[in-house]
C-alpha cells in the first residue's frame, strides 16, 4: 500500500508566514509565506518520500458547530493581510507543484483531512498527518500518525513524529480520549470553555479514573478534588456539547482531485512572477535537472 502525506494547509501556511523573514516582490506584494511554503514542503517529501500528498484548505465552513455554540472561534484574529493576499498564489503553486488541494465549502479542513487520513487508513495504507493542531491527535492509530513542523518560537526541534505512545506522552491519554480531554480542559484557540480551574492533569486523573466524560458527569457528587463537583454537574450539558465540538467528523464528504505530476510550464513562471529566484532555481534543478543562472 501507499504513503500518504495529508498536509493542514492553513496551519502550515501560518508556519511558513511567520517562521520567514517578510519578504517582498519589488512591487510591494509579500512573499514570505509562499517561500516558506514550497521550502516545507520539499523537505518532507525529501524527508518522508511520500507516494502521495494531498493539501488541505478552508473555506469557511463550521455551520454545525456554529449552529451548537456560536461563539465557536469567534477569538481568533483577523488573518494577517500580508498572508491572505498569499494564501491564493500558495494554492496555485500547490497544484502547479502536482498537489492536490482539497477544499470543500461548509466543511471545516479538519473534518476533511480526518476523513481522509481514515478511509486511506482503513484501505491498508500509511498515512501522515503533518500539523501542529492538537485535535488531530484523535485520529492517530497503527497506521496514522503525526508530524509536528518545528515550532516557530525554537525551530532548532526540527519536524518530530507523533505516534499514538506519543499521544499518551504527550497528552497523557490515548488518541481515543482525545476529544473527551479537550472537552474538560477546553480549548482556546477554538474558543470552546473547558471546566474553569481544571488543568490538563486533573483533566487525564479523571479520566483514567471514571473512563470517560460520561463516567465523568455520573461521579460529580463524589469527584475529587471538591471544589469541581458543582460546577462538573451544573456544566454536564455544557462538557457534553464540547464532546460534540471536539470530536472530528470522520464521515465528512470527501470531494478527490486525482493526483497530478508538477506541470513546470505553470509552475515556473509563477515563481517568476513572484520574484522568487532562488525558489525557482531550486525547482528548475528538482524537476529538469538543470538550473538557471542570474
Amino acid at each position: 500500500m501507499a504513503k500518504w502525506l495529508l498536509l493542514d494547509g492553513y496551519n502550515l501556511a501560518f508556519r511558513a508566514f511567520y517562521g520567514m523573514p517578510e519578504l517582498t516582490r519589488a512591487d510591494g506584494f509579500p512573499t514570505g509565506a509562499l517561500h516558506g511554503w514550497v521550502k516545507s514542503i520539499w523537505r518532507l517529501q525529501d524527508q518522508e518520500k511520500p507516494d502521495f500528498t494531498l493539501c488541505f484548505f478552508d473555506l469557511g465552513g463550521a455551520q454545525d458547530r456554529l449552529a451548537l455554540h456560536p461563539e465557536y472561534k469567534a477569538n481568533r484574529k483577523e488573518t494577517p493581510a500580508a498572508l491572505e493576499q498569499q494564501v491564493p498564489v500558495i494554492k496555485e503553486i500547490t497544484r502547479a507543484m502536482g498537489l492536490v488541494g482539497i477544499e470543500l465549502e461548509g466543511v471545516e479542513s479538519d473534518d476533511l483531512l480526518a476523513s481522509q487520513a481514515r478511509a486511506l487508513a482503513n484501505a491498508g495504507n500509511e498515512v501522515w498527518i503533518v500539523s501542529a493542531d492538537k485535535d488531530f491527535a484523535q485520529c492517530v492509530n497503527d497506521r496514522i500518525k503525526i508530524i509536528l513542523p518545528p515550532p516557530t518560537a525554537n525551530p532548532k526541534l526540527g519536524w518530530r513524529t507523533m505516534d499514538a505512545a506519543g499521544v499518551v506522552e504527550k497528552f497523557g491519554v490515548p488518541p481515543e480520549k482525545i476529544a473527551e480531554y479537550l472537552a474538560i480542559v477546553g480549548d482556546v484557540s477554538d474558543n470552546i470553555p473547558g471546566i474553569d480551574g481544571c488543568g490538563p492533569k486533573t483533566a487525564t486523573r479523571w479520566l483514567q479514573e471514571h473512563g470517560s466524560l460520561e463516567g465523568l458527569i455520573a461521579a460529580a457528587a463524589t469527584l475529587k478534588p471538591e471544589r469541581f463537583r458543582e460546577q462538573v454537574a451544573a456544566r454536564a450539558e455544557d462538557l457534553r456539547r464540547n464532546l460534540k465540538l471536539t470530536t472530528l467528523r470522520t464521515n465528512s464528504p470527501m470531494p478527490w482531485v486525482a493526483p497530478g505530476q508538477p506541470d513546470t510550464a505553470k509552475l515556473f513562471p509563477l515563481l517568476e512572477a513572484m520574484e522568487m529566484k532562488s525558489t525557482l532555481a531550486e525547482a528548475q534543478r528538482r524537476y529538469t535537472g538543470q538550473q538557471e543562472l542570474f
